[in-house]
């Protein structure tokens, strides 16, 4: 895939440089850029995606809605006049988007700021006075089916309730504090009410000033990526345009590392905080940095200071982040408010969490094997570095040397990642042959496979999947299921993401490019199939063994999506099932009559039509007394769910010894991996996983054909 995937990009580099070079540009000119992105984006998406969208007044309509959607789909800035106005444009985005023209955005973009403006200069007067909770208000949170503010006035009207809502939430719980207090100690003198109510609604007016603060940060590019996806996501859903700094965090997402300081930053009150140090990282290794410290200048070696003071807090992250070796100064105010000058020598830190890890299970004097990975990830610069593939095969040689008798792969909430990562992998498992196909439009089927005849386990072997197993991690599913080289268990069935996506860098498309970064855009280019020649798309992949869920009820995955492409099939793949001597059908059979009967089970089903029933439940009382009564009841009708948290298998999770050693010399991870080892054990999916394992290493045995058709 790896060829398949430069080579598109590379096709597209080649025509797009012929077609866009530019001979005057305007430097530093914003409405240029956006023009020359719109292009781009026009000319990409109509040759290079799989299925092209019909650009017409149906598509105009489409990006308008979704777009108003995104900029204000509570309905709290525009007004009703703004939208009638707005809609001048509904049929005509088509247009101005073959021309590149930015009339629409550039006309919204103005009103939204004038409206935010005046939210602002109003908001705080609006928790100037206090709440009456007496009153009977109720407010309505049904978005979709909301009309837009008359007037001002009326919107006015609209920010006073949600003020309200917030602060009564706060007002209750700090109530209930309060009476806790006195219940224990008869003596404690209580804070009155208007008190309770003043603390409440001051604490709303201190998250409206964080809220306003980060929406000061965004700038007209930021406004203008919105309208860019609007227009992207009518192709399908993953489908987008990258900006320059979201660019770089789908790199780290997709790595799981990157060249820094090793340290989370956050913006509050004009101010650039330190919230958390990365363990491994250059701060955490030389205890350079703390918690709650404020970042005040940055400088680079040998370069005069920058004070960051009000800085966007992209731009800050920019000032920090850069090659591994080289050295930024930072001018730091500790919590006890002195001030230093710290130089840091960036490194590469990796995200220990967003990487594969295992442990052991003990059941019956047995060991089992947990391999939990969160996602396919890769360097796509350098495939020899660390990806999933690579780590995935240390976790089985790890367990293999531990004597288990049986591999748990965990991809539940893996959103998939890098193909050839997953092709790989998928050949640990099996002798050699075809592991998935791909096909773009109107080219024939190409068909990845495994060569390796090696097998790193050959053993009895379950991977765990839910509702957002996607991608990649239903890629190997499918590919086990078909040649029935392992038990699926988990959610009815997984995503339903078929397709292969390709980031194409913009600026490497563009000769005498003069206007900055461009960004990227993740195309779809591709579906792929399972080798049995049925898609993934939509569907998914239907688990062996199906557990109830708190999502079972719930539209979740690809169908839920707008826009998504359409479910089809081909031809086949040439491929021979496992040789198994292990006992599927009745590994199958007791863990469904197992299921059936589970206690927990039941309870975890009745929750998730319960959770189903709420969905539609938009209504909220802005009355104290009937705030409370609401919130009881509903207390005590998820209270029947509590025995939910009491689950604890009877197995018990040990580290591997050979990570014990890593982890001791890490107090970070340690804790990190032993909270993640107890969750294990409060784990009834896990509990039954391990139990399947089991029935499938026991002697075959031959089901009752009578009792499977009464069944």
């Amino acid at each position: 895939m790896k060829k398949i995937r430069f080579l598109l990009i590379g096709t597209f580099a080649m025509c797009l440089s012929y077609g866009f070079t530019l001979t005057n540009p305007t430097p530093n000119s914003n409405p240029e850029k956006d023009k020359l992105l719109l292009e781009i984006m026009a000319y990409i998406l109509e040759r290079g995606h799989y299925d092209p969208e019909t650009i017409d007044d149906t598509f105009s309509e489409n990006v308008f809605m979704n777009y108003i959607q995104t900029m204000d789909g509570q309905h709290r800035y525009f007004i009703q006049a703004d939208i009638n106005n707005f809609n001048q444009y509904k049929t005509k985005l088509d247009e101005e988007f073959k021309e590149s023209k930015l009339e629409f955005f550039n006309y919204t973009f103005k009103t939204y700021i004038k409206r935010q403006e005046q939210i602002k200069a109003f908001y705080k007067s609006l928790l100037d006075s206090p709440f009456d909770f007496s009153l009977d208000e109720e407010i309505n949170l049904d978005y979709e089916n909301m009309a837009y503010a008359e007037s001002l006035f009326e919107l006015k009207k609209i920010w006073i309730k949600y003020f309200k809502l917030s602060t009564l939430g706060i007002y209750s719980e700090k109530k209930e504090e309060e009476l806790k207090k006195y219940e224990i100690d008869s003596t404690y003198v209580m804070l009155s009410d208007v008190d309770i109510e003043a603390q409440s609604r001051g604490i709303t007016k201190e998250n409206m000033d964080v809220y306003f603060e980060i929406r000061n940060d965004l700038q007209r590019k930021d406004y203008f990526s919105i309208y860019l996806n609007s227009i992207a996501t009518q192709f399908d859903p993953h489908t987008f345009y990258f900006a320059p700094q979201d660019k770089e965090l789908f790199d780290l997402n997709i790595s799981g590392k990157f060249e820094g300081i090793g340290a989370r930053l956050q913006k509050k009150n004009q101010e650039i905080r330190i919230v958390e140090v990365i363990s491994g990282g250059p701060v955490w290794r030389d205890k350079l940095l703390m918690v709650e410290d404020v970042i005040m200048k940055v400088a680079q070696e040998n370069e005069e200071p920058i004070d960051i003071a009000g800085m966007r807090i992209d731009d800050v992250v920019k000032l920090i982040k850069g090659p591994k070796g080289t050295k930024v100064y930072l001018t730091i105010k500790h919590v006890d408010t002195t001030i230093e000058i710290i130089p840091i020598t960036r490194d590469i830190v990796e995200l220990e969490d967003a990487f594969a890890k295992s442990s052991i299970i003990l059941k019956d004097d047995k060991k089992y094997g947990i391999i939990h990975l969160p996602k396919f990830y890769i360097d796509f610069k350098d495939y020899d570095q660390r990806n999933a593939a690579n780590d995935v095969e240390k976790e089985i040689e790890k367990l293999k040397n531990e004597n288990i008798q049986g591999i748990i792969l965990d991809l539940r909430n893996n959103g998939g990642g890098s193909l050839q990562t997953v092709v790989d992998m998928t050949g640990f498992f099996i002798k050699d042959g075809p592991v998935v196909q791909v096909k773009s439009t109107g080219d024939k089927k190409k068909v990845l496979s495994d060569t390796d005849s090696k097998i790193s386990w050959d053993g009895p072997l379950v991977l765990m999947v839910n509702e957002f197993s996607a991608s990649a991690s239903e890629i190997i599913a499918a590919a086990l299921q078909d040649y029935k080289r392992a038990v699926i268990i988990g959610s009815k069935q997984t995503f339903g993401k078929g397709t292969v996506q390709n980031v194409i860098d913009l600026n490497q498309i563009i000769s005498n490019n003069t206007h900055g970064d461009l960004g990227a855009l993740k195309l779809t280019t591709d579906k792929f199939y399972r080798i049995n020649g049925g898609s993934t798309q939509l569907e998914g992949v239907k688990s062996d063994i199906v557990f109830p869920g708190r999502y079972s009820y719930i539209d979740t995955g690809e169908k839920a999506q707008d826009n998504p492409l359409s479910w089809d099939k081909i031809s086949p793949a040439n491929y021979q099932t496992w040789n198994s001597t292990m006992n599927f059908d009745y590994a199958l059979k007791q863990s469904r009559k197992r299921i059936a009967s589970n206690s927990y089970m039941i309870l975890i089903d009745e929750q998730a039509q319960w959770i189903k029933s709420q969905q539609d439940e938009n209504l909220y009382s802005l009355n104290y007394d009937k705030f409370i009564n609401e919130r009881k009841s509903r207390k005590e009708e998820t209270s029947k769910y509590d025995d939910l948290s009491k689950f604890k298998s009877p197995f018990v999770v040990e580290t591997l010894k050979i990570d014990s050693l890593m982890l001791e010399k890490d107090g970070d991870l340690k804790e990190s991996r032993l909270r993640w080892e107890k969750d294990l054990q409060k784990d009834i999916y896990l509990f039954e996983a391990v139990k399947v394992l089991q029935d499938l290493s026991s002697p075959i045995r031959k089901i009752n054909k009578l009792a499977q058709i009464k069944e």
